[in-house]
């Protein structure tokens, strides 16, 4: 006697699932992000597990700059010096995290199969707006753990295909989305960082100079928050930058990074403090 063959959910069969999300959650909620309550319960208490920490993102004349540190902390120790906080999210998007690692990778991964998965369905690429909602709620999905110390949070930069400029999301544990005008920091580093970028920030500054600001922000950050770190030359660890435009999403090599990482080394050498705000950058 033959064994039935399985059939497919009506979850597999409904054309309307634009959201990768709610389709997992469809077919076993267990899938989602959400849903990792579970595993916190199961060890009763609370996790020992590293945190990512700044990223910072300013706008520039051909779109957005997004740069993160590399070092992961856990406690009072590095639990990792060459994590990645910043990647693609599409053709025309950039996503950086900061807080819990394990969770922030994961929801990265989860929004880089929503945004594919919508344009499969639709046709079309969603737009900024519905990429920076949609990623509030993932974020919002999460709260259930944040609110037991094991926060995410995220922070976007694209190009918008329709207004032709770089635009930027920060968002709050809760899915709160606020766009910034013009640059943003987050993670443990960020108001040190922020401190930088406001007195370095150049709205007219090409896309190679405002991945240097994003640097020199960084190094101050590494300067006074001990979880950020900044370039590492004897191992060769530098931040990762990406930059969007209406070309796409463009992610710095390592020795185009690793060259911009020595001029900001080579400066500090000269001046600790980092640079004087260029006449008229002040604000």
């Amino acid at each position: 006697m033959s064994t039935p063959s399985p059939r497919l959910t009506p979850a597999y069969l409904d054309p309307t699932h634009a959201s990768f999300a709610q389709f997992l959650a469809d077919i076993d909620p267990a899938l989602t992000t959400s849903r990792m309550q579970a595993a916190r319960d199961a060890v009763g208490g609370s996790l020992a597990v590293p945190h990512g920490t700044t990223v910072v993102a300013l706008r520039c004349a051909e779109g957005a700059v997004m740069a993160g540190d590399r070092r992961a902390t856990m406690g009072n120790v590095i639990a990792q010096r060459d994590i990645e906080k910043v990647f693609p999210a599409d053709d025309h998007s950039l996503v950086g995290i900061a807080g819990v690692a394990g969770l922030s990778v994961e929801m990265v991964r989860l929004f880089q199969v929503e945004l594919e998965h919508y344009e499969k369905i639709e046709g079309v690429p969603l737009s900024t707006d519905g990429k920076a909602n949609r990623l509030a709620a993932l974020l919002r999905g999460n709260l259930g753990l944040a609110m037991q110390g094991l926060a995410v949070v995220a922070l976007l930069a694209g190009y918008d295909l329709d207004r032709k400029l770089g635009r930027i999301f920060s968002y709050d544990v809760t899915g709160g989305r606020y766009e910034e005008h013009e640059y943003h920091a987050i993670g443990s580093g960020s108001f040190f960082a922020r401190g930088s970028l406001k007195k370095l920030f150049n709205p007219g500054d090409t896309a190679q100079s405002a991945a240097l600001v994003a640097l020199q922000a960084l190094y101050d950050a590494a300067d006074d928050d001990s979880a950020t770190g900044g370039p590492d030359m004897s191992r060769k660890i530098y931040p990762v930058i990406g930059i969007v435009t209406a070309e796409g999403v463009r992610m710095l090599e390592q020795q185009a990074t690793a060259e911009l990482a020595a001029t900001v080394v080579a400066q500090r050498q000269q001046r600790p403090d980092g640079p004087f705000a260029p006449e008229g950058a002040a604000r």
